[in-house]
């Protein structure tokens, strides 16, 4: 029985970005550690800046382990992390996606690609500052991707951490990036409650489970 994940519009969608996201390697130019958020997502909205194909997979097999009911994602880019939390949603039966984004090209770009993989019913974009768009959403959130600036990564977790379920998983992607100092020290100390794990995967990725109980 073929999954949403190996259907051939979530397929073809991924290679053609992962295709285009490659190219970007190339063009890439540095961004003013100084620049505000806003600065950088515009600086940088032609990129792809995306997760690896394995950590697609990794999203996916967590999504459909955990089952949860509201997935939360802090920088959506063209949706190509976004397509493998849909497609688990999906094929889960239940759920729903929040994707949040700064750039409004990019939130352009995210919609056209989620409906071309067949999967945009099971996702809401939210466009603008995460510390401000993520404020209403309802828990229990039972996973989250965290994979936009990596400055404001704790931020936002401590901003959801009141409505995250007895349970459940906070991914961070590039915990490798020097900038996630501050946030792996967070999440690495037992007193804050979590249990978190360093995945081996393209520039990494730090998996934390909410281990506080109800």
């Amino acid at each position: 029985m073929t999954t949403t994940l190996h259907s051939a519009g979530v397929r073809t969608a991924l290679a053609r970005m992962f295709a285009a996201a490659e190219l970007d390697e190339s063009t890439r130019m540095p961004v003013s550690p100084s620049a505000s958020a806003q600065e950088r997502a515009d600086l940088l909205q032609d990129l792809y800046l995306p997760i690896s194909p394995r950590g697609g997979d990794l999203l996916y097999s967590l999504v459909r382990a955990g089952r949860p009911e509201t997935v939360v994602e802090f920088g959506t880019s063209f949706g190509i992390s976004t397509i493998y939390l849909a497609a688990a949603v999906a094929d889960n039966g239940t759920g729903h996606v929040y994707g949040t984004e700064m750039s409004r090209t990019k939130i352009g770009h995210a919609r056209a690609n989620l409906d071309e993989a067949g999967v945009g019913d099971h996702v809401t974009l939210l466009e603008g500052d995460a510390l401000e768009t993520l404020q209403d959403i309802d828990g229990p959130i039972g996973l989250v991707l965290l994979d936009g600036w990596k400055d404001l990564c704790l931020p936002v977790l401590r901003l959801l951490e009141p409505r995250l379920t007895p349970g459940a998983l906070v991914v961070a992607d590039d915990n490798t990036f020097p900038a996630m100092a501050d946030y792996l020290a967070y999440v690495r100390e037992p007193a804050n409650g979590y249990v978190t794990v360093d995945f081996p995967v393209e520039d990494g990725m730090e998996i934390s489970c909410r281990a506080v109980t109800a």
